[in-house]
């Protein structure tokens, strides 16, 4: 009888050099892998170009929408989480976040520091974003039938955040209408939660908006561990890559708060 926590690799295609855990010959740290150039990850900006900055426009239309909706938000338990995009995420620290790319092992799905396997889990999850660790899956087939994507009209051609702000933003001493509501929970989830790579709003995250306006209790936290799973293998493959990771996506910026947790007393992080 044996036990995996990842994918089983083909016997009979390579040999294995971990009896327990058979990994693949591009797989950091268990293998040996050739020297890598660190020139190529001298340009952070490049590498981190969808982290979710800060901007007027947004925090105006965050500030707009939370005086109506804070009661809706809270309800739906994603108000605490929403608050997180108030902050200056952007300042980060792209060193510790490639050395930690370096470590993650995408058969096991954890970290394998000199402490033992790391891995983010929901309860991490649930710690860092007030998300509770449950809810309703997410069904995008199943919602979509429910919500058709016609009932609420969306400008998709003003794509970029700074065009799709400028085209939804409703004016202000207007009341929040469920449109411009929808649109916002759009921007929120392309921008600050998933940070799409094109830099645009798309229309993957149409269904999950409208779901949250309607208040359905979607477990969000399993989405974004997901997200931050995916994001991790794509990252630590890019490694290898002639030209280096250039513009890694997804929730980057919540590895960055979840391993300031963990090493908080390493680093001597001050308090805010």
């Amino acid at each position: 009888m044996h036990a995996f926590l990842g994918p089983y690799s083909n016997l009979s295609k390579k040999k294995t050099h971990n009896d327990l855990l058979p990994e693949d010959d591009s797989t950091l740290p268990f293998v040996y892998s050739p020297t890598i150039d660190l020139s190529l990850f001298s340009d952070t900006t490049k590498i981190f170009r969808a982290f979710p900055p800060p901007k007027d426009k947004h925090i105006q239309w965050l500030e707009r929408v939370e005086a109506s909706k804070q009661s809706d938000w809270k309800e739906v338990g994603i108000f605490d989480f929403v608050q997180l995009s108030k902050y200056d995420l952007n300042v980060f620290n792209p060193q510790m976040l490639l050395s930690a790319i370096f470590f993650w092992n995408k058969e096991t799905h954890a970290f394998k520091f000199p402490c033992g396997f790391v891995c983010p889990t929901l309860l991490d999850i649930a710690a860092i974003t007030v998300l509770k660790p449950l809810g309703d899956c997410y069904l995008p087939d199943t919602l979509e039938e429910e919500i058709p994507m016609k009932d609420t009209s969306i400008v998709w051609d003003k794509k970029t955040y700074s065009a799709f702000v400028s085209a939804h933003h409703g004016e202000e001493g207007n009341p929040i209408t469920n449109f411009e509501h929808i649109a916002f929970l759009l921007y929120w989830l392309s921008t600050c939660v998933f940070c799409t790579p094109s830099l645009q709003v798309p229309k993957h995250y149409y269904t999950l908006a409208q779901a949250l306006h309607l208040k359905k209790k979607i477990f969000l936290s399993k989405l974004l561990l997901a997200s931050i799973y995916t994001c991790l293998d794509e990252a630590s493959k890019s490694l290898f890559r002639e030209n280096g990771p250039r513009n890694l996506t997804e929730p980057l910026w919540l590895l960055q708060l979840w391993l300031n947790a963990i090493f908080e007393k390493k680093l001597k992080l001050l308090p805010l």
